[in-house]
């Protein structure tokens, strides 16, 4: 997908946000994760009727959600969403313009979880919170107004967890999402590609990409459960909708993981955003491309669910929710 606006944008900001150290101090990465989003860049959050904090029980150790209703008080879909930020930052608040937009524009509650992080929570810590959500949500989601019906999406890292995720509950037979949604995923680690060799540095560089991979295996063997490239096949997994940045050192995981769902039989469309960069949905307020992005998973929801089982409008003809 070319837009004339994207090329100009992107090196607007990346010029703004400046060259990215090779790694970050402890004290940097924790007072990152709380810092909050800039509105000039970020955007800002779209008015819905719910948008609560919840905390899902699991033993000891709940996890935290934080829960965006806008459709009318009757079960709706479910859709999980997972931030980015390499497995050790990001937040709920980086992604708290998208998620408000999709619980706004769609008849979908969408429900963000703030994962475990590294290096305090080293793999597989945040796939077993991912895991442990769905699983959750298939189980229990009409607690938080689910119809029974699931999705996920997620972020680069969040991505990573969701296309994981499905590969465990596959394995494991486990309940397993109705459809999958990867933005610009990362999802191999220490790749030779194009994509790495023509972008390396534009938000993602190389000895970054190294150390939040070293924070999140922990000198831990790679499985197809911490790299879903490296799966040995990829029947059986859910239909998805993969985004691509096509200015990304990452582009090539998102085309590839294409590839391979397409050619198991897997149904999947594939979007690229081309001249776009690397965590693109977290920045609508100053690129076009996210705030397309936003508006096509709306749409793709809207569309998948709609053609679903349970067979209850998605909108009506005013575009507002029944």
């Amino acid at each position: 997908m070319r837009d004339a606006r994207f090329a100009p944008e992107t090196s607007a900001l990346l010029d703004l946000i400046g060259p990215q150290a090779g790694s970050i101090t402890y004290d940097d990465l924790v007072a990152d994760r709380a810092s909050l989003p800039d509105p000039e860049v970020a955007g800002h959050t779209e008015p819905v009727r719910v948008r609560t904090d919840v905390l899902l029980p699991r033993g000891e150790t709940p996890m935290r959600v934080r829960l965006y209703r806008h459709a009318a008080e009757t079960p709706r879909p479910l859709l999980l969403w997972l931030h980015g930020g390499g497995f050790v930052g990001g937040s709920l608040a980086d992604v708290d313009v998208a998620c408000s937009a999709l619980a706004r524009r769609t008849g979908v509650n969408v429900v963000s979880l703030d994962y475990r992080l590294a290096p305090e929570h080293p793999f597989p810590a945040a796939l077993h919170d991912t895991y442990d959500a769905l699983q959750w949500l298939a189980a229990k989601g009409a607690a938080i107004g689910g119809d029974g019906r699931i999705a996920a999406g997620g972020q680069s890292a969040g991505a990573n967890l969701v296309a994981a995720a499905c590969l465990l509950a596959r394995d494991r037979g486990g309940a397993q999402v109705m459809r999958q949604i990867l933005c610009y995923p990362a999802l191999d680690f220490g790749r030779d590609c194009e994509s790495r060799r023509l972008f390396d540095g534009d938000l993602l560089n190389s000895s970054l990409e190294e150390w939040y991979d070293a924070q999140y295996l922990a000198d831990q063997p790679v499985t197809p459960y911490a790299a879903p490239l490296r799966a040995q096949t990829f029947e059986g997994l859910p239909p998805a909708l993969i985004l691509g940045a096509g200015r990304d050192p990452l582009r090539d995981d998102a085309r590839e993981y294409a590839g391979r769902l397409d050619k198991a039989g897997v149904d999947v469309s594939y979007l690229e955003y081309e001249d776009t960069m690397h965590a693109f949905l977290n920045f609508p307020g100053a690129l076009s491309a996210a705030r397309q992005a936003i508006q096509d998973i709306a749409d793709d929801l809207d569309r998948f669910f709609s053609l679903s089982e349970v067979g209850t409008p998605m909108r009506d003809g005013r575009g507002e929710y029944g």
